[in-house]
């Protein structure tokens, strides 16, 4: 058998490999050591992975796999696109809490996926002009009030565009994710935005070069938003569309969700209507409903590791003995939180005392429930 020379080309022959699928993808990934460990033990990978098939080992086996691999490298070196692996430093790390993230993420253009706060902005291909105002004005807010934040959105028509195009307007850094491969801009339209992106921000794929933008790509592409992003806000949507599968992303991931509302009938104001009647997403009308809800206060007021430190003790001092433990344990559960069965096994309080003392710390602004029974810390800063 051909071997791969390196570590992301045997990454790229792996993600050719039909029938896998990401997770399984990840399982393997993560017991072999890596994808290079993979072809060495090619004939091994049921021990590994049991239910691993001789037909995908044989898979590896496939020369004409490998060529393209080694061509994609070819492509990505010549065109300046970094190639993020889950052991990368810059890989994005709310990604790397997905079950099923990329094993490779293509990123083109100057952006740092770790920044503090990320948020998703989706809606209708067919915006209106409430839709727009309402994305420009909610972009100003929170760019102002918290510099850096990081706004993802998929360059699509409609409300995608209308979000790259206030970040670009604000000075904030936008990131488009792509439903093809980095040898194309889709829709075409859009090229001249996606130029202009790449100085503060880029974009971004886990499709190699040569895939179009099919229709169950964009599905895929719904989820890696969703994926990168602290919080998701639907600006507007029909009854049905791409904007409400990545609502739906957003809640398997634990990720924050919100809508604007709209008039009750208007076809492109139905489906956040119906997301926040069916409380799959808070009701906001500003940016500074947006900011107070999710706790982030201005960049500038930001302190250093002492002062942060010193901030903590004063909270844990307010708190009594059971609630410093839900707190501390919350702290250490880091942004996906605790489910609550999680939570009362880790503390040793009875569910029912527990949900009694959880009201009480969210009402004084200590935590938030999320979307699956999980509740997490507010941000501060």
């Amino acid at each position: 058998m051909i071997q791969p020379e390196d570590e992301l080309t045997a990454l790229l022959t792996l993600s050719k490999i039909e029938g896998l699928g990401l997770k399984r993808g990840h399982i393997l990934y993560s017991e072999a050591g890596s994808a290079l460990e993979i072809f060495r033990r090619y004939k091994e990978l049921n021990d590994i992975l049991p239910g691993v098939t001789k037909d995908i080992s044989s898979v590896l086996d496939d020369s004409g796999s490998l060529f393209m691999a080694r061509k994609e490298v070819q492509f990505i070196r010549e065109h300046g696109i970094r190639a993020l692996t889950p052991e990368d430093n810059d890989y994005p790390e709310r990604l790397r809490e997905c079950e099923d993230a990329p094993l490779v993420l293509f990123s083109m253009g100057n952006v740092d996926y770790n920044v503090k706060h990320v948020v998703g902005i989706v809606g209708t291909r067919r915006a209106t002009e409430y839709g727009r105002q309402m994305t420009d004005a909610f972009i100003k807010k929170v760019s102002e009030s918290c510099p850096g934040t990081l706004f993802v959105s998929g360059l699509a028509y409609g409300i995608d565009i209308e979000c790259h195009k206030a970040c670009m307007k604000y000075g904030a850094p936008t990131v488009g994710v792509l439903a093809h491969g980095l040898d194309r801009i889709y829709p075409a339209a859009h090229r001249k935005y996606a130029k202009e992106m790449l100085q503060n921000g880029g974009l971004a794929t886990e499709f190699q070069t040569g895939i179009f933008p099919d229709k169950f790509n964009f599905v895929q592409r719904n989820r890696i938003i969703a994926g990168l992003s602290d919080a998701v806000l639907v600006v507007e949507s029909a009854a049905k569309g791409g904007s409400l599968i990545t609502a739906e992303f957003a809640e398997m991931y634990s990720r924050d969700c919100f809508a604007f509302p709209g008039n009750v009938g208007e076809m492109y104001s139905e489906g956040c209507n119906h997301l926040i009647r069916d409380n799959k997403a808070a009701l906001i009308c500003s940016g500074e409903d947006f900011l107070a809800s999710m706790g982030w206060a201005k960049a500038e007021d930001a302190k250093g590791a002492e002062s942060a430190q010193l901030e903590l003790f004063s909270v844990l001092d307010k708190l009594s003995d059971k609630e410093r433990q839900i707190f501390l344990a919350l702290q250490n559960a880091g942004r996906m939180g605790l489910h609550v069965n999680d939570l009362s096994h880790c503390v040793g309080i009875s569910i029912s005392e527990l949900m009694g003392i959880l009201f009480t710390m969210e009402i004084e602004g200590y935590l938030r429930p999320v979307p699956g029974g999980y509740y997490r810390l507010v941000q501060r800063g």
